[in-house]
């Protein structure tokens, strides 16, 4: 039985490329060559395309094609177009996402480090400082102790010696009374002499704290400035990353959205020559 003939639009709709050699060797159907390289089946001649490309033509049926205006508009993107920008801007994406970790890196964690490494010294030697001077004031309070005890003791002394010369009048009692005296006055003598010392001390120490509190006062201001400083230079660097980034986008995204699948259709057919091949009448 004769093969019955298929609608036009249907091979141009819904056949693929894949089918396309297959059909060419179909008997009585019409040759297509898509790339050139299949020869053209008996029976069939090459015909000139008709305006627009031969799959606007109508397949083989022939007649005027149709051709939508706005596919020859080179303002309209093809798909391919809209794939090569979405290339490029992933890769100046990642490049600006490398530039922005070296960034990230050389301006705001390296410094950071640094910050952080010189105030852990600087905090350590303020800890030393106040440790020394805590440690002499210590040692200028035992030394007050130390003296006001011996103080007590060459009193007791004396109490004890001017006891025994009241009871028993000699020449040995009244020495040993003159010098328990004078080693309890030169007891006094010392502990007045380290209440000094102690007092100096203090006083120093005291001194020494108000300027230690002041100067970590000074450098706490500087560290909460310094971090305000680095973490807005990353805002920043990440803002005008983020901004390229969406710039590279909304390109993309404009393309994709002008996209006409009917163009990019058209410069397929153009392409492969699907339909320049047609059937003519065979003459005895």
């Amino acid at each position: 039985t004769k093969t019955q003939e298929l609608p036009p639009q249907m091979r141009k709709n819904f056949f693929p490329w894949r089918v396309a050699e297959p059909w060419n060797c179909c008997p009585g159907r019409p040759g297509v060559s898509l790339s050139g390289d299949i020869p053209v089946p008996p029976g069939c001649a090459p015909v000139p395309p008709a305006l627009g490309g031969p799959a606007w033509a109508g397949g083989w049926a022939g007649g005027a094609p149709e051709v939508p205006p706005n596919l020859n508009n080179p303002a309209i993107p093809t798909l391919g177009e809209a794939w090569a920008q979405l290339k490029k801007s992933l890769a100046d994406e990642a490049e600006v996402h490398l530039k922005f970790s070296s960034k990230l890196q050389s301006e705001v964690e390296k410094p950071l480090l640094n910050f952080r490494e010189n105030f852990k010294k600087d905090m350590k030697k303020c800890d030393h400082h106040i440790a020394d001077l805590r440690k002499h004031l210590a040692s200028r309070y035992t030394a007050v102790e130390k003296a006001r005890k011996a103080l007590t003791e060459r009193q007791k002394d004396l109490e004890m010696k001017t006891q025994q010369l009241e009871v028993k009048l000699s020449n040995k009692t009244e020495e040993e009374i003159k010098k328990a005296r004078r080693k309890s006055t030169q007891a006094g003598d010392d502990l007045m002499r380290c209440v000094d010392l102690y007092n100096q001390a203090q006083s120093k120490w005291f001194e020494e704290m108000v300027t230690t509190t002041l100067e970590l006062e000074r450098l706490e201001v500087e560290r909460v400035e310094m971090i305000r400083q680095h973490l807005c230079q990353y805002t920043q660097l990440r803002h005008e990353t983020d901004m390229f980034n969406q710039s590279t986008v909304e390109l993309v995204d404009q393309l994709l959205r002008k996209v006409d699948p009917a163009k990019d259709r058209e410069l397929w057919v153009k392409e492969h020559k699907t339909g320049d091949i047609r059937p003519v009448d065979m003459e005895i």
